[in-house]
């Protein structure tokens, strides 16, 4: 969760070999999978890397981004800068602010973004993609005791799958 309170989801296409991206890119084009990430993100405030916000050149439309970097003297035209995923937990916040509360943070990589808000997570909404093609970049491992699967919908040639952090690991992170 947020500083706030708002959940944080993370998003992401993962194969079979764990690999989200290759040379800057996604090494698949399944646009069922990106119609998905469409409607599941619009409306919400996004968090990305800058490699990741480069790699798709622009903000993406009906979505408020942040994107996180480490050079502090870097911006882009229509987005939120943030230096640290404290600092960019708190900006959505800020940003959410007066928005219905079922807004949130959706976290939508690359990999460095990911493992550092994976402790801040509260659910994960991941496209299995059957394949497993070379890459450079992957999801971070993350410990399945502390999340329960609920929900799976295939699709043709990927599933996706809905995962919450389990009461016991909320708990747990609540108590430090």
């Amino acid at each position: 969760m947020t500083p706030g309170g708002r959940p944080v989801t993370m998003v992401a296409a993962v194969a079979d070999n764990g690999v989200i991206g290759a040379a800057r890119g996604i090494p698949w084009k399944i646009q069922a999978d990106w119609d998905h990430f469409k409607a599941l993100t619009t409306g919400h405030v996004l968090l990305m890397g800058r490699t990741t916000h480069e790699g798709i050149g622009r903000p993406l439309p009906g979505r408020t981004t942040v994107v996180l970097t480490g050079d502090t003297g870097w911006s882009d035209e229509g987005v939120h800068v943030a230096h640290s995923v404290t600092e960019a937990l708190a900006l959505a916040d800020r940003l959410l602010d007066g928005t219905p509360a079922d807004r949130q943070v959706m976290v939508a990589g690359g990999a460095a973004v990911y493992a550092a808000a994976l402790p801040f997570a509260d659910e994960q909404v991941i496209s299995e993609i059957h394949l497993s093609p070379e890459g450079d970049t992957f999801y971070p491992g993350f410990d399945r005791t502390e999340w329960q699967e609920v929900r799976r919908e295939p699709r043709d040639g990927f599933e996706i799958v809905w995962w919450r952090r389990t009461e016991e690991a909320v708990r747990r992170r609540l108590e430090g």
